[in-house]
Order: structure tokens, then sequence, then C-alpha cells
């Protein structure tokens, strides 16, 4: 575990050395195997979901009632769990990829970021973490993302991304406040075989100089109700290959005896 000023240090120096390797590169998104590839769910408005972090009490007609933010927590990863070399945290500010941060065309948005008004369909309540090297400033982070749902409005997210890896395979633009990143090509990536469905992407990104290549990666699992979101991003060029298989499973193993759990009580 480590502390509370050394990760705000070395985040703020990883933010400045991204600002001059990308043009604000922070998006992320995932396609790769699913149990429906629907040609739904653009991001055309909001459908049914409840603000974020106020859930509802009741199950819905299709399954069981979301999870609340503190069945969220209690299954996500904790701040100084270890995994292998990683190391997990919360982030001191709020999470990645707020409503901020959009995409042109519009439908390619999931691919950007999962926060709310990125689909039709908002979270119910969401908890956001990461993992890291902590000792190496510009290694690898993953953000860990997990978000509930009404149960057809998580299918109906998972229907939005696989219409995001097709529309936008060719590429498309992320702009936030006061930078824009060019994203070259959407590709599949190998999704684990977990949960009801899952999907995962490999984005090939330009430089601010446009010279460089800059690889993220972007795995999303759906278990019922509720997904979960693996970002992986570097900065400077190498290719890491996808999201550490090991922070996916550890992430995993912690969800589904709580997710199990919720279950049998709703």
């Amino acid at each position: 575990m480590f502390g509370a000023g050394k990760r705000s240090a070395r985040r703020g120096l990883g933010a400045v050395a991204a600002g001059l390797v990308l043009v604000g590169v922070a998006a992320c998104g995932g396609d790769g195997q699913s149990a429906d590839d629907g040609k739904d769910g653009k991001a055309n408005g909001k459908a049914s979901g409840n603000p974020a972090g106020k859930p509802s009490g009741a199950a819905s007609a299709t399954g069981p009632a979301p999870l609340t933010e503190d069945r969220l927590t209690a299954a996500s990863l904790t701040d100084g769990e270890r995994i292998g070399a990683y190391t997990a945290s919360e982030y001191a500010l709020g999470g990645p990829l707020g409503d901020d941060y959009t995409a042109e065309p519009a439908v390619c948005q999931p691919l950007v970021s999962l926060a709310s008004g990125a689909t039709a369909f908002d979270p119910v309540a969401e908890v956001q973490r990461k993992a890291d090297i902590p000792d190496e400033m510009l290694g690898l982070t993953v953000s860990v993302q997990l978000r509930s749902y009404t149960a057809r409005d998580a299918t109906g997210v998972m229907k939005a991304l696989a219409t995001a890896g097709r529309e936008c395979a060719g590429g498309f633009t992320e702009d936030r406040a006061l930078a824009r990143a060019t994203y070259l090509k959407v590709e599949p990536a190998t999704a684990p075989d977990v949960g009801d469905e899952a999907r995962a992407y490999r984005f090939t990104i330009l430089d601010v100089k446009g010279t460089l290549k800059l690889y993220e990666y972007l795995t999303v699992i759906r278990s019922g109700s509720t997904t979960l979101s693996f970002r992986a991003e570097i900065t400077g060029t190498k290719d890491v290959g996808g999201v550490p298989d090991e922070i996916v499973r550890a992430q995993w193993q912690k969800f589904r005896p709580v997710a199990g759990e919720a279950a049998k009580t709703s």
C-alpha cells in the first residue's frame, strides 16, 4: 500500500508526462465476444436508468434489483490490495473519463466513457478503482469501474458498446475540455471467458505531433445487471498486449460472492 501523498505525486507526474505524449487521451471501450451483437443502443438520449449513486431498492420484472453503491464497494478491489506486481487504490479526485469526455461521431461514445449519458442507459450506482505499480511513474495504469443497472439496461449498454465497436472501427475523435485525441483504429481483442458476456478492444491512437502510435485496451464484462470495466493505458508507445489478466481475475473473484449474495436476498 502506498500513501496518499505518493499517489497524488505519481498521478500528477503521470498527467504531465501524458500531456507531452498524448493528445489528451484518456479513453477506452471494448469489443471482443458477446452473447448478443445487436445493432441498437446508440447514445440518443437517456432511458429508464436512475441517477448514479441513487439505487433502486426494488427488483425489476426481468431480474433482481441493481446492486447498491455499498454492494459495489464490497465487491470492488480495496485500497492497498496487492495483485501480483500491481497495487489497487481509490481515485483521490473521482474516477477518470467523466461526462466531459465526448466522442465524434456520438455513436463512438461508449468507447470513450460509460459514465452517465454515454448510452441511453444510465447506471444506478458506480464504484471506481485503479491498479498500477506504485514505483513506476509512467507505467501501466488500469482503471477498474463497476456499474450497476437494471437488467435490461445492462444488456442495452453492451449492445451500444458492440455498435460502437463496429461503426467506429475505422477511427474517431475524442474531445475533452482542452485536448483532442485521434483514434486511428478500433480492433476486437481477446475477451475473458467470464460473466454473461464480455467485450474487449484494442485502440491505436495518434500522439499530439501526429507521428507516434499509442495503444490502449478496454475490457467490459456484464454479469447480470452489473458491468465491470477495465481500461489499460500506458504513457509511451509500448503495446502492453491487453488488460493484465491477473487484474481482471482478481476483480472478478471479489465480485462473484457479493453479486451472488445480493441475488439471493433480492
